[in-house]
């Protein structure tokens, strides 16, 4: 039975400490990557504005009825989480704005994609992410083991497999 108590007060103390230094960290967070492809920035710019269904933690999604002239839709996580998007602004092939367009989650932010063409074709992709991270414990986490750039990143190299291509990703 003490050992019960020992461990139980452990993990309680475990995540207080976690809560707290959580809860000292900035809930905003601005980090952008960029990828170099073989490809048109209109090839870019339909892949990026079209169905989801070339990333890999995008297991279904679909349509939501457009609000204020935007276009929404919901994307199904890995963890079977639906969130909703929508488009904030739209300028093809060169930029397209995202945001999660669903209230009362534990994060929430945007995403803006620019297309810049290359010299000797192609074009270049930078996605930034500004987002906010409401709940002090997945401020935590993000801070100190997940990382803030792992979801930019790995849209970078689902990208790069839609063209079959390698990504070298570059602050």
């Amino acid at each position: 039975m003490k050992w019960v108590i020992i461990v139980g007060g452990a993990l309680v103390l475990l995540v207080a400490v976690m809560a707290l230094v959580g809860a000292m960290l900035p809930r905003d967070h601005h980090i952008s990557r960029k990828a170099r492809f073989h490809v048109a920035p209109d090839a870019l710019y339909a892949v990026l504005a079209g169905p989801p269904d070339w990333r890999t933690g995008v297991k279904a999604f679909g349509e939501l009825p457009d609000r204020d002239g935007r276009k929404r839709w919901w994307e199904e996580d890995t963890h079977r989480q639906k969130i909703a998007y929508e488009i904030v602004e739209a300028n093809p092939p060169a930029r397209l704005v995202t945001r999660i367009a669903q209230p009362g989650l534990p994060f929430g932010g945007g995403w803006t994609f620019e297309i810049a063409p290359l010299a000797g074709g192609g074009a270049e992709l930078r996605i930034r992410e500004d987002g906010e991270i409401y709940n002090v414990i997945f401020r935590f986490m993000a801070r100190f083991f997940f990382g803030y750039t792992g979801s930019i990143e790995t849209y970078l190299r689902d990208m790069g497999a839609k063209f079959g291509e390698p990504v070298v990703i570059e602050a």
